[in-house]
């Protein structure tokens, strides 16, 4: 990456705005780039355009890793003597402060935010709410990703496509559309992308707005707050917590002899599925 980015240089031309712009653009690297045939001798830049497709970044660990295998090569540089000093040393990593944990929305708050019938963000936060799918996952989705299953309705195949990546390979999976959404993906494009005009930044910027007009200042209410309550209700009706994991994308969770039902069990069937997603009850 980074003779991708400044092997055309002399190595004397290096600058601290240089170093810089590498830490930034390293920060901004999807975890999913080593493991897709697709990024295999992309550049710096390309692998940062490629990233921009989906919402999750590598971790500090790993960008500190990065950021130390260069210095530690500026380094050598200088103990060889052909640089006088590695610039890179004086630009600081700052280590990611661990963010507070999301907020579950109350039902009132729930309320609200439906209510408000805001334009831009009530199709994207009903299907949030009420499929447990991440801000980059909705905004993703295709037309094609939504699939039949006979007289079991339709699903949404949660999967890569040219629009976003996924976290992990736990996040591909089939979501069953809430009796809800049936009416709200209708109303949406019949080809394509069924939220063109909405990027993750647009959904949580609005979110926010939006919660500031409802005066809901509670700490850690954020738009994946969906997301936590999707979850909860999820635990309310009692679904095992290996079920819901499948249904969120989660890594399989295990059972308390320690068994990973991800490798022991076969996963649970589209009419389990189907059975969950409609226990649950928006609030009025």
């Amino acid at each position: 990456m980074f003779t991708s980015k400044f092997g055309e240089r002399s190595v004397c031309s290096l600058s601290r705005a240089d170093g810089r712009e590498f830490l930034s653009l390293i920060s901004q690297l999807s975890p999913m780039i080593g493991k897709s045939e697709t990024t295999r001798g992309l550049t710096l830049d390309q692998l940062v355009a490629y990233s921009s497709r989906g919402s999750v970044t590598i971790t500090a660990r790993t960008q500190r890793r990065i950021w130390s295998q260069v210095n530690h090569f500026l380094d050598w540089v200088v103990y060889e003597g052909h640089l006088e000093a590695n610039p890179f040393r004086t630009v600081p990593f700052d280590r990611k402060v661990r963010p507070a944990p999301y907020a579950v929305p109350t039902d009132d708050e729930v309320v609200q935010l439906l209510r408000a019938k805001d334009r831009d963000l009530h199709p994207v936060l009903l299907t949030c709410l009420l499929s447990g799918m991440r801000a980059g996952e909705a905004v993703g989705l295709l037309r094609d990703d939504l699939v039949s299953k006979g007289n079991l309705g339709s699903f949404v195949h949660v999967r890569p496509n040219q629009l976003r990546l996924l976290k992990t390979e736990a996040a591909e999976r089939l979501v069953p559309v809430h009796p809800v959404l049936d009416e709200v993906f209708r109303r949406l494009p019949s080809t394509g992308p069924l939220f063109p005009d909405l990027t993750v930044a647009q959904v949580t910027k609005g979110f926010a707005r939006l919660r500031r007009r409802l005066d809901l200042a509670r700490p850690g209410l954020v738009f994946h707050s969906t997301r936590k309550w999707f979850i909860t209700q999820c635990e309310r009706t009692g679904v095992p917590e290996h079920f819901t994991a499948s249904l969120v994308g989660h890594k399989s969770a295990r059972s308390e002899n320690g068994i990973t039902y991800g490798i022991y069990s076969a996963g649970i069937s589209d009419e389990q599925r189907r059975s969950i997603v409609d226990q649950i009850r928006l609030p009025t």
